[in-house]
């Protein structure tokens, strides 16, 4: 379990999506020149709202064919991609080259109250979007009892 500082400075424990997963960024080859490649950690940020987690990546220059979002057994929700190199042509002078091209893949485990069969993405300016739907919770009925006396 993570802890998250709260701007009212109170500690609270936290459910935490990314624990139990090592970095994906030993799982692929680095760049040409032996770098890391940085896209291959792509940027996510995730919210819960009271109907939904949301998750939304960065993914600049990808087309949607290029982007893969997949839902394992065990409430594993998966995004992964490719970004190509670009093509060179033989009288092409490169001055500088930062950004990087190859594979990259993000794992976040989904509570249990998400609607696995719902869920959606979209990818529109760059940004991946994925909506979990989550379980409605039901309220617990009150029920008044008569006091006898």
């Amino acid at each position: 379990m993570s802890m998250i500082l709260r701007p009212s400075g109170i500690f609270d424990s936290l459910w935490d999506p990314f624990e139990g997963f090592t970095s994906a960024l030993s799982a692929f080859p680095a760049a040409p020149g032996n770098e890391p490649a940085a896209f291959v950690n792509a940027r996510v940020d995730w919210k819960e709202t009271p109907e939904a987690h949301v998750f939304k990546a960065d993914l600049p220059g990808l087309k949607k064919e290029e982007v893969k979002v997949e839902v394992e057994d065990g409430r594993i929700l998966q995004i992964s991609g490719e970004r190509s190199k670009e093509q060179e042509e033989k009288n092409d002078k490169w001055h500088r080259i930062e950004r990087s091209s190859g594979k990259f893949v993000r794992r976040f485990r989904l509570p249990e109250n998400a609607k696995l069969d719902q869920v959606k993405a979209s990818l529109e300016n760059g940004v991946l979007t994925v909506t979990v739907p989550k379980e409605e919770v039901k309220k617990p009925e009150v029920k008044a009892i008569e006091i006898s006396g």
